[in-house]
C-alpha cells in the first residue's frame, strides 16, 4: 500500500515542501505529487521589475524538480471533496481529472484582492502574474510616450515598490500613490524618512488618508467625493486568499485563511495540512503571520519535516517562526531593508541605497537556491508506518511554551 501525498500550489511554500518531503520518504511507500496551474515558478516579489521592462529569469518548475521524486501535474484545482479525499482538476486543454490523496497539503497562496472595491476588476491593472506584468509594461510604455498619469492604489509593500519602480523607469510618467493610510507607516521613523525622501527624489506624489469608494473609467472616486484622474491605475490594495478551502468545508478564519494547529494541520480535517498565505498560522506572539513570501515560505520546509515525522511514526516538532527583516526595492538605485524584532515590530536599524537592493537580491536568490537544494543536508529515507490520522484540535497558545 502506497501513501499518496498531494500538494496543490507550487509557490514559495508548496515547491520546497514537495521536494523536501520527497527526500525523506521512500518512493515505493510514499508518492509525492505537486499540482500547479503554472509551468513556471512565479517570482512574485520581482513582478514590478518585469512590469517596467527588466529581464527577469523564467524559472520552469520542471528544472527544479528534475532530480527529485516529485510528480508534477499541470492543472488547476477546481474543487476538493474532503470526504472522498479527492481533488477535481482541469488542465490547460480543458481536460478534467480527479486526483485522490491520503494526505493533502493546501498551498494555493494569495493574490491581489480585486473584489473589495467596485470597479477595480474592470478598470485597474494588477500584478497578478507574469502575463499581467508583461501586459502592464506595454501599457506603461505607451503612457510614458505621452507623459500620462499613473495612479497606484495601496500603501503596502506592493504599492510602494510598484510606484517607485514606475517613477524610476519612466521619468516622463506622472506617478501618484493613493493610500488609505501612510505608506510604510509600520516602519521605523528612520525608515519612513528615507522612504519619504526617496519618493520626493523620484517625483512620486503621495495622497494618503484617501479611501477609494469605487473606480470608474479614468478616475478614482474617493469616499470624501474627491476624484483622482488617471490614464492607468495599478491596484495594489491588499491580498486575499482563494475561497476553495472554505467552500470545500475546511475550518477558516473570517478572512478565509484555514485554521491550523501548531503543526500546520487543519483543525477540522486532520488529513489536510495548510501552508503559506492560505494558513492562519501564528507566531509565538499569537497573531497570524503576515501574507507574503518572507513568512509563508518558511512553512513549506517545516510541513515537509512534520509530515515526514508523522508518516514514519515520530512526533513532529511544532512550527515556530520569527521575523528578521523586510526588504523593499525602490527602483534600481534606492532600496530599504527594515530589520525587525521577532514579532514584526521594527528595530531602529535599517539598510538603504544600493546595498539594500543587493541585500534583497541575495535574499530572493537564496530562496531559489532553497528550491534546488531543499535539504535536509543528510536526508534519511525512513520506512513509513501507515496509520489513520487522528484529529487533535490543538490551540497555538497551548502548543507553544510561555
Amino acid at each position: 500500500m502506497t501513501h499518496r501525498v498531494v500538494i496543490i500550489g507550487a509557490g514559495y511554500a508548496g515547491l520546497p515542501a514537495a521536494q523536501r518531503l520527497a527526500r525523506q520518504v521512500r518512493p515505493d511507500e510514499v508518492t509525492v505529487s505537486l499540482v500547479s496551474a503554472f509551468n513556471e515558478f512565479v517570482e512574485r516579489p520581482r513582478l514590478h521589475q518585469l512590469a517596467v521592462g527588466q529581464n527577469i529569469e523564467q524559472l520552469p518548475l520542471a528544472r527544479y524538480l528534475k532530480r527529485s521524486a516529485v510528480d508534477l501535474i499541470a492543472a488547476s484545482v477546481t474543487g476538493i471533496d474532503l470526504a472522498a479525499h479527492e481533488l477535481l482538476t482541469v488542465d490547460a486543454r480543458g481536460r478534467q481529472r480527479s486526483i485522490t490523496y491520503d494526505t493533502l497539503v493546501y498551498a494555493l497562496g494569495s493574490n491581489i484582492n480585486i473584489s473589495a472595491v467596485p470597479g477595480v476588476a474592470e478598470h485597474c491593472a494588477t500584478l497578478s502574474g507574469r502575463s499581467a506584468a508583461l501586459e502592464l509594461h506595454t501599457r506603461l510604455s505607451a503612457i510614458a510616450a505621452s507623459g500620462g498619469r499613473v495612479s497606484v492604489c495601496g500603501g503596502g509593500l506592493t504599492g510602494i515598490e510598484t510606484v517607485a519602480e514606475i517613477a524610476s523607469a519612466f521619468p516622463t510618467v506622472t506617478a501618484h500613490l493613493v493610500s488609505a493610510s501612510k505608506p510604510g507607516g509600520w516602519l521605523s521613523d528612520k525608515a519612513q524618512r528615507y522612504l519619504d525622501d526617496t519618493f520626493t527624489a523620484l517625483g512620486v506624489s503621495v495622497l494618503d488618508g484617501a479611501r477609494v469608494d469605487h473606480v470608474d473609467a479614468g478616475h478614482l472616486a474617493l469616499t470624501d467625493r474627491r476624484r483622482v484622474p488617471f490614464e492607468l491605475c495599478v491596484w495594489a490594495g491588499g491580498f486575499s486568499v482563494p475561497t476553495l478551502a472554505g467552500a470545500a468545508g475546511l475550518a477558516v478564519s473570517t478572512e478565509g485563511r484555514a485554521l491550523v494547529d501548531a503543526t500546520l494541520r487543519s483543525v477540522s480535517h486532520p488529513e489536510v495540512y495548510v501552508i503559506g498565505d492560505a494558513a492562519a498560522a501564528a507566531g509565538d506572539w499569537g497573531e497570524e503571520l503576515a501574507m507574503g513570501c518572507r513568512s509563508g515560505g518558511f512553512t513549506g520546509p517545516r510541513v515537509a519535516d512534520i509530515l515526514a515525522a508523522r508518516l514514519t511514526g515520530r512526533t513532529p516538532k511544532p512550527f515556530r517562526y520569527r521575523y528578521f527583516h523586510e526588504c523593499i526595492s525602490l527602483g534600481r538605485r534606492h532600496g530599504l531593508v527594515q530589520f525587525l524584532n521577532a514579532d514584526e515590530t521594527p528595530k531602529d536599524r535599517i539598510l538603504t541605497g544600493r546595498k539594500a537592493i543587493l541585500y534583497k537580491d541575495i535574499t530572493l536568490n537564496g530562496a531559489k537556491l532553497l528550491f534546488r537544494h531543499p535539504g535536509p543536508a543528510f536526508a534519511r529515507r525512513r520506512h513509513v508506518t501507515f496509520t489513520q490520522p487522528r484529529l487533535e484540535v490543538v490551540r497555538i497558545s497551548d502548543a507553544l511554551p510561555p
